[in-house]
């Protein structure tokens, strides 16, 4: 229990830094962003690696089907840094059209989130054992708690 204490001390930090930049990624250049996201992904892949306790064969076949899986997830968290950005333009002039699309795109975002950790399973299955990927999925559900929890401190709710 201790380690995985340790590991979400180190997760918390890691997606702090992460979620502060995309939130001041407006105000900043893109290739400061652009550095710690990579910082950010890098971090997160050592609390993976520690939390896992991968073989040296589960780690050769687990990486390039993690880094596949990372690389959907970034694009789906620019999706959904792009909503929030629509929603802060809209945000002191919002309209009910505007708050219906904005909900109608929300909500298609969690379905597309739940159907690319859906299509991952199997994939993880053929590398991993089951407790392992139940494990994996458990910490990535945490980290996503702690970016979700960050976001709606900082996003106030609809006028």
């Amino acid at each position: 229990m201790r380690r995985g204490s340790r590991g979400l001390i180190v997760i918390g930090s890691v997606l702090a830094c992460f979620l502060a930049g995309a939130v001041g990624a407006q105000d900043q250049a893109a290739d400061n962003m652009n550095i710690l996201r990579e910082k950010a992904r890098a971090d997160k892949k050592v609390v993976v690696a520690s939390v896992l306790d991968l073989t040296e064969r589960e780690a050769t076949v687990f990486w390039p089907v993690y880094n596949a899986y990372q690389s959907d997830m970034v694009t789906h968290y620019d999706q959904v840094l792009k909503l929030i950005d629509a929603y802060g333009k809209a945000y002191n002039a919002m309209s009910d059209e505007t708050a219906t699309k904005l909900l109608a795109d929300y909500l298609a975002l969690e379905r597309a989130h739940v159907a690319l950790l859906s299509s991952y399973v199997p994939r993880f299955e053929k590398v991993l054992p089951a407790k392992k990927v139940a494990r994996l999925y458990q910490i990535e559900n945490k980290m996503r708690a702690l970016v979700n929890y960050e976001l709606a401190k900082q996003i106030p709710l609809v006028k």
